[in-house]
């Protein structure tokens, strides 16, 4: 990855990204995407830091209004630019159904998330579509001037969160609330454990089961061993993968991949 600072502005030269692929693919839930007037842009937040960011072409990108420093010691890492997607693909695609999603979606990146807002977007997503989740996360957002932390919760209950409409999954929320702030769970120590261990530990909490365990354990930890299956996932395993899926030391990353491509291949 090549950079160069131009005026207020970080201009990135990168290949194997795309922000399409990278935002809008159901890891993360408080990317918009604007008008303007290049290939695509998106406005949207990591620890409530806020970033527009545009797609000139292929592989030049302009992170707008933010300085060296912010870039390097927020954005690099939250992009996953310091691994070789370059090196993942042309390991993936070694299956053939893998090297098909490779190139169907080879712009996927995982985003190096915050585990306590991974935690409660991904309760909130269960059952529920994207549009949907979003709505939930900006009502919170809005109420908190930013996505809460969980002391800032501490004196939620499921029917003062009523304004949120996210339903059965509020009291999932507030028990994530009570677990976090009890130190019943510690999302610190939990992304250390053997993954094993760290699943446990997070399906301590109610609401959360295998699924949501995976996905904050992938998205919110970065610990790329773990392997969400939902509905898509589950039938990509039955329709391409009877024997079993090939072990990938990424394997998580591969799923997304994966996910991508069979949602999205006959639209």
């Amino acid at each position: 990855m090549d950079y160069t600072v131009k005026n207020n502005n970080i201009i990135v030269h990168e290949k194997d990204f795309g922000l399409d692929d990278t935002l809008d693919c159901g890891q993360a839930f408080r990317w918009k995407k604007i008008k303007s007037d290049y290939k695509c842009t998106y406005t949207g937040f990591f620890l409530n830091n806020r970033l527009t960011v545009s797609q000139v072409s292929d592989d030049e990108f302009i992170f707008h209004d933010t300085s060296e420093k912010d870039f390097l010691e927020k954005w690099f890492n939250y992009f996953d630019f310091g691994t070789d997607y370059s090196e993942l693909k042309r390991t993936f695609s070694e299956d053939e159904t893998l090297a098909k999603a490779c190139e169907f979606a080879g712009g996927i990146r995982l985003l190096r998330q915050d585990s306590w807002e991974c935690l409660i977007s991904f309760i909130i997503s269960q059952n529920n579509n994207i549009p949907r989740i979003k709505g939930i996360i900006d009502r919170l957002c809005a109420k908190y001037g930013g996505f809460p932390s969980s002391a800032e919760l501490a004196d939620e209950t499921p029917e003062s969160l009523a304004y949120l409409r996210s339903g059965f999954r509020a009291k999932y929320i507030c028990d994530a609330i009570d677990c976090v702030n009890s130190r019943k769970v510690n999302l610190a120590e939990i992304a250390e454990m053997p993954i094993e261990y760290a699943r446990k530990s997070l399906k301590i909490i109610k609401g959360v089961g295998d699924k949501v365990a995976e996905c904050v354990l992938l998205f919110g930890m970065y610990r790329t061993e773990a392997f969400p299956v939902d509905v898509w996932i589950r039938r990509v395993l039955v329709e391409y993968y009877s024997n079993g899926f090939p072990e990938f030391q990424h394997a998580g990353i591969a799923q997304q991949y994966l996910f991508h491509y069979i949602r999205n291949k006959d639209k």
